[in-house]
């Protein structure tokens, strides 16, 4: 019965897209429906005869997850579980470890810790492999399955073994999960220098680097030295708090265009006057774990020669996703464009190259450790220009300015040395006016802007 429901739900769908008119379209439809046919043919066979009973609605979600997956790594379908889980990281708080993770042959691998978070202080980093939880072997399961045990009630302890890439043994961790409180912008003054820390593109986030920037000149009891704009291990989020954050620093210009299926479907966002940093030296640090809407805003602060990035090469990720309501509780992330700096460059894969590259030297392992980016992702999207950046991120030589141990760097109090090496630069700006503070030349404004697609 429910076999000949949906093949005759499918037929008068396919019948009902053929034009009458082309017979060529009508040649690909009438091939769609023979795909579509041979899919429930597929599935009653499985409903019938496979070794155990199978839920429908499994299989069914199984399908979709599948075409979806057979796009690109970020196209999903999002259950009432995960739309719920989705509102989680944009808006709310939960009890847990503070892990962004994803799931990899099987394996669950960590994009990226969020700062001040049990996983953050633990020394977990990007590209680590969590291969037990409580002693119990959780390769093969499912990534909701591994999330479901790291979250839980605050003042719980969860044990932790991980396999990284470059040392020889696992690593035995013992964290206790505290609420995890989805705080996007964090700041402070070192130096005299505002340090601003975007952990995440949520809501508000646009709104709360301005208020970081007010809070910021009133500890001071002026304007600082510069800004420090800090979005290392930042996974992104929402593209309009994108614009928003970049828009606090430019005084006009281009930010971002976001170019469709279509050759006219093309979006640009622009900088509205007025510089909520007054012109003040601005530097802005990322690493590999900085995607997305992070790298956004690297590359307009970049292009408009606003600011420095400095770090490491960003995670690669160009396209935009879109969320598209099915349900109340159910939704589509589709990707649907791809992003391009002011300049006209796709990050897609190759990320933003940082005008001075400074390596962790703070950290012990950061030389042997496997950098993840979006390049390794299966089906990632191909870059239109492709890149071959294994040569630019080679040491040939030794620099003098990065030849110090984690150890003395330890010892000399320096425990980031990346945020130290930014700080120092900041001052030499400083007695330069004019230094990395010129903004491009005026572009035509558009005449209406849409709201912008979330990630």
């Amino acid at each position: 019965m429910t076999s000949n429901f949906f093949r005759g739900a499918i037929a008068l769908g396919a019948l009902a897209l053929i034009p009458a008119t082309t017979a060529a379209l009508a040649d690909g439809e009438a091939s769609s429906y023979k795909a579509l046919d041979e899919f429930m043919d597929v599935f009653q066979k499985v409903r019938s005869d496979y070794v155990e009973k199978v839920d429908d609605e499994k299989l069914i979600k199984g399908a979709i997850d599948g075409m979806l997956a057979g796009l690109d790594p970020h196209s999903s379908f999002l259950d009432a579980r995960d739309f719920q889980n989705l509102r989680t990281q944009t808006e709310g708080s939960y009890g847990g470890l503070g892990l962004s993770v994803t799931q990899e042959d099987g394996a669950v691998k960590v994009i990226a810790p969020t700062q001040d978070t049990p996983a953050w202080r633990a020394g977990i980093k990007a590209g680590d492999y969590i291969t037990h939880l409580d002693g119990q072997l959780i390769y093969g399961g499912t990534l909701d399955e591994a999330v479901d045990k790291m979250r839980g009630a605050p003042g719980t302890a969860i044990k932790l073994t991980i396999v990284r890439p470059g040392r020889d043994k696992p690593i035995e961790l013992t964290l206790t999960r505290e609420i995890i409180q989805l705080k996007p912008v964090k700041w402070e003054v070192k130096n005299n220098v505002g340090v601003i820390n975007i952990v995440s593109f949520s809501a508000n986030t646009g709104a709360d680097v301005r208020q970081a920037i007010r809070s910021i000149d009133k500890a001071v009891g002026g304007k600082p030295t510069g800004y420090i704009l800090d979005l290392r291990s930042n996974p992104g989020g929402l593209l309009d708090e994108a614009v928003a954050v970049s828009d606090s620093f430019l005084e006009r210009g281009e930010i971002v265009s976001q170019r469709g299926r279509n050759k006219g479907d093309v979006e640009r966002y622009y900088a509205k006057p007025g510089d909520d940093a007054k012109g003040l030296p601005v530097i802005v640090l990322v690493d590999a774990g900085s995607a997305s809407a992070s790298e956004i805003v690297a590359g307009a602060l970049q292009d408009q020669h606003r600011a420095l990035v400095m770090g490491e090469r960003t995670f690669g990720k160009g396209s935009v996703q879109t969320m598209l309501p099915l349900t109340n509780t159910t939704a589509l992330k589709l990707t649907t464009a791809r992003y391009y700096t002011p300049a006209g460059r796709s990050v897609q894969e190759g990320g933003i190259e940082p005008d001075i590259r400074v390596p962790q030297l703070s950290d012990p392992d950061y030389k042997n450790r496997p950098k993840f980016r979006e390049s390794d992702l299966r089906r990632h999207l191909i870059n239109e220009i492709k890149t071959d950046n294994a040569a630019l991120e080679e040491d040939v030589k030794d620099d003098p300015r990065f030849a110090a141990t984690a150890e003395e760097l330890k010892k000399k109090g320096i425990e980031d040395f990346q945020l130290d090496y930014a700080l120092k630069t900041i001052n030499r700006l400083a007695a330069r006016p004019g230094a990395v503070v010129a903004q491009a030349e005026p572009q035509p404004q558009p005449v209406a802007a849409k709201k912008p697609a979330a990630r």
